[in-house]
């Protein structure tokens, strides 16, 4: 199939004289999560991560991704002539690089190479037309996917939009808006396009549908001094939608309309993301207008900073996750491997138990990422996901790492715990000074004080020190941002040892998530999410500098049966002991008789072997 798909490619860049055709794995809003209509990327290779470019010249075809997702890109391309680029790797040229070298350096003539705009973002576009002129190649924008991916496309979603209640959002769309309009006016600025989904989820208090894990809506918002457009699709309007849209003052177009409306637009200077909005649309404003990019935009920076309400929201939500993690985790060593049970169990089948008694949750819309349940060597495979042609069954023993989250109406969780499954007394020393390593990173984080201004990169060692000492480390970040009951990813924070020049604000909300992973062997990640706020006690400081530390969120005890206690300092597993007794203290309530014993269980307090 992907063999033929790639041929008929050939044939159409040949009609076009194009000498090779990039094909990223993204759509027009630079969404994470895309609706299928949107996975080009996949449907010319076959690999389904949701990381990777495709790269298809008249003689080769390949795919650049990151090492989160090599061990699945090998699997996923056998008998496709889809060659992986491992881009993590020191040696692996970047696109540019290696198409200059190998399309520059043939005798053809032919120096086309084609993006289909809607795919880039002009930040991404840009830099790439400039690099490949560098070395005698033309970018040109053309679609090339959509003339040959004519059956069996999804459809654009159409759900229906509907008003996300300020109870929960915390801040009324008026309220928004004007400070939106404040960050335009600072930069001179008489509109602003917002294509990224969640932003627009965000600012005008709405959500959807139409995407997978994410309740977002696809539409396009354009932010004016007197009125708020957004273009959405019609049949995603009912008529509580027109209501509420009308009732916050918000005018409607159809979405495709928005090329149109950004040509004829009466604006001086237009603000917009160029890391976010796509090198179509900024191909369509008005050319009269001046065209300001901002990056990271003034929705997201806002966006990301929680208000009170939505941080309050994030807490009972962590609540809610933690009943239903150790309701999990009680069934898991009391009945899953039970003489009773109906069948053996699988990494789907613990999936789909875990989502059973997320559902239970009050105010619980859907899981905010297809749960990772990675047994033995799977867990391995850092963004692992189980299908039912190839899925571990739970037999023996082994190391069980389980990557999940929710979506409420009060807010969005992400937590990894990994646990040991069969008798303690059986579990590998290295397997113990694995865990304890990435244990000990994820406290050190989680304990941190910095002075304001500080930035993600600039912690990210304290999660892995204890694993370089070992001589290990990890492929990812340390800690992303999240969303409140939205995307599970969100910047522009992150801690992750590239240089994010955004610093943690209070408000941020990130992941602390270190990790080690043993190909074909096991997986060891940990996973709170922590919140950054001001020093409660810290005390004046000589300089009179704002310090900031981080609140835990996450609410759900760690398998002490695989910590190496003698590896552990008084300090740390002091505070496992305080941690512990917090989350019994909390969930205990909203237990069982039975799962609360079981908790207690669960959250002994460790004691210290040495000073």
């Amino acid at each position: 199939m992907i063999p033929n798909r790639l041929s008929a490619l050939r044939a159409l860049m040949k009609q076009h004289g194009v000498a090779a055709c990039i094909v990223p794995g993204t759509d027009p809003h630079a969404s994470e999560y895309m609706a299928e209509h949107w996975t080009e990327m996949s449907w010319i290779t076959g690999f389904l991560g949701e990381t990777g470019t495709a790269v298809i010249t008249l003689d080769q075809a390949l795919l650049w991704t990151d090492s989160r997702y090599y061990l699945q890109a090998e699997a996923e391309l056998q008998g496709t002539t889809v060659e992986l680029m491992r881009e993590s790797d020191i040696d692996c040229p970047t696109i540019a690089e290696w198409l200059c070298t190998t399309i520059g350096n043939r005798e053809s003539g032919i120096r086309k190479v084609a993006v289909n705009p809607e795919m880039y973002s002009v930040n991404a576009y840009r830099d790439l037309r400039a690099t490949l002129g560098k070395g005698g190649l033309e970018l040109i924008s053309i679609d090339l996917i959509s003339p040959l991916w004519t059956e069996g496309r999804p459809a654009i979603p159409t759900s229906l939009l509907y008003e996300y209640e300020e109870r929960y959002a915390g801040e009324s769309v008026s309220s928004k808006l004007t400070r939106v309009r404040q960050a335009m006016q600072e930069r001179r600025c008489d509109a602003l396009v917002v294509s990224a989904l969640d932003e627009i989820g965000w600012l005008l208090n709405i959500r959807g549908k139409d995407v997978d894990y994410t309740p977002c809506l696809i539409s396009y918002v354009v932010v004016e001094m007197e009125r708020c457009t957004i273009f959405v699709a019609p049949s995603k309007l009912n008529d509580a939608a027109r209501a509420y849209l009308q009732r916050i003052d918000i005018c409607t177009q159809d979405y495709d309309q928005v090329f149109d409306y950004l040509k004829d637009i009466n604006a001086s200077a237009i603000m917009y993301d160029g890391g976010k909005v796509n090198e179509a649309l900024y191909e369509a404003i008005n050319p009269a207008a001046n065209k300001v990019n901002v990056s990271p935009s003034p929705v997201l920076k806002m966006q990301s900073v929680k208000n009170e309400v939505e941080l309050q929201g994030e807490r009972i939500a962590m609540r809610k996750d933690a009943v239903a993690l150790t309701r999990f985790f009680y069934w898991l060593e009391t009945q899953a491997f039970s003489s009773n049970a109906s069948s053996p169990q699988t990494e789907i089948t613990l999936a789909a138990k875990l989502g059973e008694f997320r559902a239970m949750g009050e105010n619980y819309t859907d899981d905010s990422f297809c749960t990772i349940a990675g047994w033995k060597g799977n867990g391995a495979i850092v963004h692992y996901h189980a299908t039912p042609e190839e899925c571990a069954t739970i037999a023996g023993e082994g190391v069980l790492l389980l990557d999940s989250g929710g979506q409420y109406l009060d807010g969005t969780t992400d937590i990894t715990r990994t646990i040991w499954v069969g008798n303690p007394a059986n579990i590998p020393a290295a397997v113990k000074r694995d865990y304890t390593a990435v244990l000990k990173g994820h406290i050190a984080l989680a304990r941190a004080r910095f002075p304001k201004g500080t930035r993600g990169n600039q912690l990210d060692v304290l999660a892995r020190q204890f694993l370089w000492q070992e001589g290990m480390t990890y492929g990812h970040g340390t800690g992303h941002g999240v969303g409140h009951f939205m995307g599970c990813h969100e910047g522009p924070q992150n801690i992750r040892t590239d240089n994010n020049p955004n610093p943690l604000q209070v408000g941020n909300i990130c992941s602390d998530e270190p990790g080690i992973y043993r190909a074909n062997e096991y997986g060891i990640r940990t996973e709170n999410l922590i919140a950054v706020r001001e020093c409660s006690n810290l005390g004046a400081q000589a300089t009179g500098e704002t310090f900031l530390e981080f609140e835990t969120l996450t609410l759900c005890y760690y398998d002490t049966n695989m910590i190496d206690i003698s590896r552990m300092t008084k300090d740390e597993i002091d505070w496992i002991n305080a941690y512990h007794n917090w989350v019994y203290t909390e969930i205990a309530p909203l237990l069982s008789t039975e799962e609360a014993a079981f908790l207690q269980a669960k959250c002994q307090p460790i004691a210290t072997q040495h000073q």
